[in-house]
């Protein structure tokens, strides 16, 4: 553990990537993602609504939490049941409070899908373009111009809150919405993560180096949320965010 952090450290320093981490794992397996057909839909959903909390707040606020942001393959597959559990409830509301306070994973492709729902389908917005460098490949994520159900629309208020452990994907989110000036955000900084990591074994040791494999740039802003992360317009204390 100590010699893990010592060579963080270091290779941090020599990088200049806060991002890059080494670990020692004697017992890490890499996780293989189940393969998506051999799931059925039905418990796929109920995996969906143990990682989304949906309420109708005072005063008819959509209330929506969110720990991981499903990608588009799982959406097509659940889309009828999510709209049924989630998307029903809040459509009538008048105002929206996406919780990322705890949203540390997600799929790229999930994206383009939540910021379409607060965007309209003409013209199509160029969100983020992702540059992946083991295939450097750039990637252009675009709004939808179609969507399961109805969008929420342009002119109802949406606050995100987030804190300083909101990590990934759903910084990406913030952050398109933000600059897109589509979303109010109120919390803390956001962590500064990355939209892809690869962690790569060290030779024959049980050491591992977390790196960051892909960049995303806006194309609003020209930068990234990527390692200073998502500033709020409203900074208060993860905890205080919701009353605030």
């Amino acid at each position: 553990g100590t010699l893990a952090s010592v060579l963080t450290e270091g290779v941090k320093n020599t990088i200049g990537d806060s991002r890059v981490k080494v670990t020692y794992e004697p017992e890490y397996v890499p996780a293989v993602p189940p393969a998506m057909p051999d799931i059925p839909p039905e418990q796929l959903a109920g995996m969906i609504k143990a990682t989304v909390k949906v309420e109708v707040l005072d005063g008819n606020i959509a209330y929506l939490k969110i720990q991981h942001i499903i990608g588009e393959e799982m959406a097509q597959k659940v889309g009828p049941l999510l709209l049924e559990y989630i998307w029903d409830k809040v459509l009538p509301t008048s105002a929206m409070i996406l919780d990322f306070r705890s949203a540390v994973s997600g799929e790229l492709s999930g994206i383009p899908y939540i910021v379409s729902y607060y965007t309209d389908s003409e013209p199509l917005i160029h969100i983020d373009s992702v540059y992946d460098r083991p295939s450097d490949i750039t990637t252009e994520l675009w709004s939808m111009p179609t969507l399961l159900g109805k969008r929420y629309g342009t002119s109802k208020p949406l606050m995100i809150l987030t804190s300083k452990n909101t990590l990934g994907v759903a910084e990406d989110v913030a952050y398109c919405l933000k600059n897109l000036k589509r979303a109010t955000i109120v919390g803390e900084n956001t962590a500064g993560g990355t939209v892809k990591i690869d962690k790569i074994k060290v030779g024959d040791t049980d050491f591992y180096v977390s790196v960051p494999v892909a960049k995303s740039i806006n194309p609003i802003t020209g930068k990234s949320w990527e390692i200073d992360g998502v500033a709020p317009h409203v900074e208060v204390p993860a905890e205080d965010a919701l009353e605030t």
